[in-house]
């Protein structure tokens, strides 16, 4: 589906099979010399394809094209190696150009590293080795090095009638961006606010509290004067500001829920995951797919970690496991205990 949103601005929509998503918008701005696109899909070909013909439909030559990518996400960056050229200018922030830049031995080493936090955290070491092969991130990122143009907070990107400033809003990646147009108000919103479905904020090794980071950019943009979101998927919407209170008084309800939880006994991310509420249509959560449980344990230990630093939950006690990477026994396992305060006071 391709949408004109404002004149020269236009959405098309990149489908994203098997995926709960359902679908990813890139934006394109078309102007007279080059064009801008933002964001791109997986890498695979039922995106490739749509987005190739979408192009193709705006009369947009993706060899005259630069590209911007909101964050390091396979649905967002998969396919910008296929489409960009020698004469592309292809902006990123510079966290999320450094993972995506990163060679294969160093991205390796780098999963290894999340694999064994996991694995801390008690996901099971069979559903780690099946999600080698199942995770988007692993399977449909970019399959070729890119020379990223390195954007910081305030630059400002220039095409046709648009002047977009540039807007660092970690979270839900260590360097997300958002671009806001002041003349237009508008705002190009990635995955940092969502329509009618909420980010994931999980662990990340180059954080330490990811979604202390993402209220802290969510109070960031309250204040801009926006009267249209496009967001990263769904529909574009105009409740800017109070979609943002929604999504803070989300992440209130989440950690007065895992404070509930914990008061039962001590349990590890994955176990408090598994008692957490989630919008998918299972019966329990053995039938999750696993992709889907990788997610949802990341965002519990993302709530966890918050709950630590405000000193709501603790490690009560490590438990002796195995070690994914040496199979050696070592202390591996981590639980996770609830202090006496019942609720979470902001």
């Amino acid at each position: 589906m391709i949408e004109e949103i404002l004149p020269g601005l236009y959405r098309i929509e990149v489908p994203l099979p098997q995926n709960p998503l359902r679908a990813i918008n890139s934006y394109v701005i078309k102007a007279q010399g080059r064009s801008l696109i933002i964001d791109t899909g997986m890498n695979r070909e039922e995106c490739r394809s749509v987005l190739a013909s979408g192009l193709k439909k705006l009369d947009v030559d993706s060899k005259k094209a630069d590209f911007f990518i909101t964050h390091l996400h396979a649905d967002h960056s998969g396919l910008v190696a296929k489409f960009a050229t020698d004469a592309s200018t292809v902006y990123s922030n510079q966290q999320e150009a450094a993972i995506l830049s990163a060679g294969s031995s160093e991205k390796g080493k780098r999963w290894q590293k999340v694999d064994a936090v996991y694995l801390l955290h008690g996901f099971p070491e069979d559903e780690i080795k099946r999600s080698e092969q199942i995770h988007p991130g692993r399977r449909y990122s970019m399959e070729r090095h890119v020379d990223f143009y390195i954007l910081k907070e305030g630059d400002t990107i220039r095409i046709g009638d648009y002047s977009f400033r540039c807007i660092e809003t970690p979270g839900h990646s260590p360097g997300h961006m958002c671009l806001y147009e002041a003349n237009k108000r508008i705002i190009i919103s990635g995955d940092h606010i969502l329509s009618d479905i909420t980010p994931n904020i999980t662990f990340w090794l180059e954080m330490e509290n990811s979604l202390a980071e993402y209220l802290k950019s969510l109070d960031k943009v309250y204040d801009l004067d926006v009267e249209l979101v496009l967001p990263g998927h769904r529909r574009t919407f105009k409740n800017f500001k109070e979609r943002i209170r929604e999504l803070k008084n989300h992440h209130q309800a989440r950690a007065n829920e895992i404070l509930s939880i914990l008061r039962g006994a001590n349990q590890n991310a994955y176990q408090v995951a598994s008692q957490m509420s989630w919008d998918i249509d299972c019966e329990s959560w053995e039938q999750f797919p696993g992709t889907q449980r990788w997610f949802a344990t990341g965002e519990a230990l993302a709530h966890l970690e918050y709950l630590e630093e405000m000193g709501k939950v603790q490690e009560k006690c490590r438990i002796k496991g195995w070690c994914f990477q040496s199979q050696s026994k070592i202390i591996t396992g981590l639980l996770w205990g609830a202090r006496r305060s019942p609720l979470l006071l902001c």
